[in-house]
């Protein structure tokens, strides 16, 4: 699918009417791990670079920080606010009807933002309500919880229609769960995205293909592979970056890899949210569109898939809502 994506216009059309920039900054960081104002930071400068689309989550514990970098960027005259596309999450812990709304809520008043433009089921795995996010009994073992996605969904859809947001999907559903969904008697409002792993070495086929079916858009999360934290990354796959196919396409355009694997995935209308809260990448992700790959590297980059993936979530695997062990 050829595009012609700019920096100043690269938004493309989702189900319900809205649309969603290609390219997004993802703020995930390790909350023991990150210095206070990096997510501030980091989302001022992705916005003054060009970016227009913020993912973020109230599990991240910045959405404070976030969120004042957005009102900042709109009180300045940067943007709008309608210029801005920013997606939270509903986490595990609040997948009971009852505890959406007061979830999202919540990432509004730390957002201090009126509505988010996006809201994501982030897992299919429900975890028992309460007031951690890890619940774990005295062994250590999470403590999940049933609930029924469809309700989860129903309480969603009526976020929607209370205006607190604009778009729902989903993330790390498979075709099944999607479905469950779709097939929804008296569903009012389907998911138009469903954010999940997509690089060239996951390339997600049979996903994006059932997805395109359904015209819900794939967002793309670790879209150059991930960190190599060993506690929840698959280490058995090599570094993405350094694959010789990724360097040679990239020398011939005097891109970096991570360019031409970001570009590959636009190119296929797949929505990309790299993380980084390093200046220098922030700039050089969001410098794809000076470029385009032909058909013949499209292809041999599709090739690279090697259904790996890097974020298999293990430790959740025995739970009944799992994603990962169907086909798709």
């Amino acid at each position: 699918m050829k595009m012609e994506v700019t920096g100043k216009n690269h938004s493309i059309p989702l189900s319900d009417g809205n649309s969603i920039p290609l390219i997004g900054l993802g703020t995930y960081g390790n909350p023991c791990m990150t210095s206070q104002g990096t997510s501030y930071e980091a989302v001022k400068l992705a916005i003054e670079t060009g970016y227009r689309h913020i993912d973020g989550a109230l599990v991240y514990f910045n959405e404070h920080e976030v969120g004042q970098a957005i009102r900042e960027k709109i009180a300045d005259g940067t943007m709008k606010r309608e210029d801005v596309f920013y997606c939270g999450k509903l986490w595990n812990t609040f997948h009971p009807p009852a505890l959406v709304r007061p979830a999202l809520e919540k990432t509004l008043e730390t957002l201090q933002l009126d509505y988010v433009d996006l809201y994501i089921v982030e897992m299919p795995t429900a975890f028992k309500p309460g007031d951690t996010f890890y619940p774990r009994d005295q062994r250590g073992k999470y403590i999940y919880h049933e609930t029924d996605l469809c309700a989860t969904w129903e309480a969603l859809e009526a976020c929607k229609d209370a205006g607190l947001v604009k778009s729902l999907g989903v993330s790390n559903f498979n075709k099944r769960q999607l479905e469950l969904l779709l097939n929804k008697p008296g569903l009012k409002h389907k998911p138009v995205s469903n954010q999940v792993e997509c690089h060239p070495y996951f390339t997600q086929p049979k996903l994006l293909e059932y997805c395109r079916q359904k015209d819900i858009v794939i967002v793309g999360y670790s879209p150059l592979g991930t960190s190599r934290d060993e506690s929840w990354v698959n280490l058995k796959c090599p570094p993405l970056l350094e694959d010789e196919l990724l360097m040679s396409i990239a020398r011939k355009y005097k891109k970096t890899t991570a360019q031409v694997s970001l570009r590959f995935n636009v190119q296929r209308g797949v929505v990309v949210i790299p993380k980084s809260f390093n200046p220098a990448r922030i700039k050089e992700n969001f410098d794809i569109f000076d470029f385009s790959l032909s058909e013949d590297e499209m292809k041999a980059i599709d090739g690279l898939n090697k259904n790996i993936r890097f974020v298999e979530l293990l430790m959740w695997s025995d739970h009944p809502e799992y994603p990962f062990h169907d086909d798709y």
